[in-house]
């Protein structure tokens, strides 16, 4: 006798989604699913329009992560129109990209999982979250927020808008800084990195007391997978540029390799109970359950190019080696993550090469552009082909939660049996969530927005229903 387990849908997470787990009769999860309500439809949307609109309207796919599609269907243009952009636009894209990293890590670390962080897993869902987070801790609350409301601003003002950035082009980027643009984004990127220090610790602290009280958090949800992350020269970690790294689940690395090959290791798979297709990695003629994002790109990279995100990666490798398998650690790796981009985005302010051209001609005569970047969520891939016109004639876009999809079933039947136990309603909820939010998916960008918003259990034995909970 089997019975089924639906929570609907997840709840601070961005987008809407279920978890359906399927249980036998002794109540042991024999098989999860991360399920995403959504009707993806931008790869549809794209064919037709003129290549140039691109990195506008593919930024339209998320109001979370805008700054990511935006510039990687940049950079996929550069590579269509053949060309190579000026030293300051590439600055200038990768500094813009600094601050949505920092934007995007505060959105997640203080607002999403931090409730989770303060609160515990058993803490009253009425005060979970982030109202329940300022009226428990307001100074780190406050802080956090304005580091978010900083990192914002520096995407704002080299993207144009805060949202939805509008500047970076096929060639390079639509403008110079100004000396006002300038010295504004020297005061912003100076306060954004003593914030980022002065937040760390606490954060941390916060993090190591969950899982102090909470030591099946580590125990139990050690789930062994490959590693996908983009790596500079020298094996450097980085979010913007570099070659795509598959490690595998022992730590070696398996293979290197551009962006314009990755239909020769990653392949797609539709999937019956959710609109996001999953993603393996083809190595060695089978294929692999992969994930990326935070702890992928600490496992898959060999340094940050920075000295204290550097000295925190080794303090953090110590503690949990390399690879490190448990989801609730990308906690910590996105916090090292969040000193990085605010130590880089100082470089960059003070990069002589900042304010020269930003721009060269680009113009297309057909065919494919591909490109990738490193968004907060994980490696995110865009893939175009365009005809003699400049118009799109296909396209195809990988997300970085199509290629978590597998290893969050994985994790979230290891969890419910090592951590859910008891009829506790709310127990269950915040746990099998909180063992969603570790990941931090975006479902805006999975898929496309459509779904439900009440929050819904079902248990049933045999196709009968039960017990049924709600929130």
């Amino acid at each position: 006798m089997t019975t089924t387990i639906k929570i609907d849908p997840v709840t601070r997470i961005e987008g809407h989604a279920r978890i359906l787990l399927d249980c036998d009769e002794a109540g042991k999860v024999e098989e999860a699913f991360f399920c995403v309500n959504e009707l993806r439809g931008f790869e549809r949307i794209l064919v037709g329009m003129q290549a140039h609109t691109l990195p506008q309207v593919t930024a339209r796919i998320c109001g979370v992560c805008p700054t990511a599609h935006h510039l990687v269907a940049a950079k996929a243009l550069d590579a269509a129109a053949g060309v190579t952009i000026p030293e300051a636009a590439r600055l200038l894209r990768e500094y813009m990209y600094m601050g949505h990293y920092i934007h995007s890590h505060c959105l997640s670390l203080f607002v999403l999982a931090g409730p989770d962080l303060v609160f515990g897993l058993g803490g009253d869902p009425a005060r979970q979250n982030i109202v329940g987070m300022v009226e428990a801790e307001p100074e780190l609350s406050k802080k956090g927020l304005r580091l978010r409301s900083l990192g914002q601003k520096i995407n704002e003002t080299i993207g144009g808008r805060g949202i939805h950035p509008v500047t970076a082009v096929a060639g390079g980027i639509s403008f110079a800084l100004s000396d006002g643009q300038f010295q504004r984004l020297r005061e912003l990127t100076t306060e954004a990195r003593l914030l980022a220090q002065e937040l760390f610790t606490p954060m941390r602290d916060l993090l190591l007391r969950l899982l102090d009280n909470n030591p099946a958090l580590l125990s139990g949800l050690n789930v062994p997978s490959w590693y996908l992350g983009t790596v500079a020269a020298g094996g450097e970690i980085n979010f913007y540029d570099g070659t795509i790294r598959a490690m595998d689940a022992g730590g070696t690395v398996a293979a290197e390799f551009p962006a314009e090959r990755y239909i020769d290791y990653l392949a797609e798979r539709a999937v019956s109970n959710s609109y996001a297709k999953e993603v393996y990695i083809v190595h060695g003629g089978a294929e692999h359950m992969y994930r990326v994002g935070t702890l992928a790109r600490l496992n898959a990279g060999e340094r940050f190019a920075t000295p204290q995100a550097e000295a925190e990666l080794a303090r953090y490798r110590q503690a949990y080696g390399r690879p490190c398998h448990n989801a609730v650690v990308q906690m910590y790796a996105k916090l090292i993550e969040l000193l990085y981009a605010c130590e880089r985005a100082e470089e960059l302010i003070n990069h002589p090469g900042l304010r020269g051209e930003t721009r060269v001609p680009a113009q297309f005569r057909g065919g494919r552009g591909v490109a990738h970047i490193e968004a907060p969520r994980g490696t995110l891939i865009h893939d175009y082909q365009i005809d003699e016109q400049g118009i799109v004639r296909a396209a195809n876009m990988i997300i970085a939660t199509q290629q978590n999809t597998a290893v969050i079933n994985r994790s979230l039947k290891e969890g419910a049996n090592a951590l859910v136990a008891g009829p506790n309603d709310q127990a269950m909820l915040n746990t099998l969530e909180f063992v969603v939010r570790c990941y931090d998916p975006c479902l805006a960008c999975s898929t496309h927005a459509i779904g439900s918003m009440a929050l819904e259990v079902e248990i049933r034995r045999e196709g009968r229903l039960v017990r049924q909970l709600r929130r």
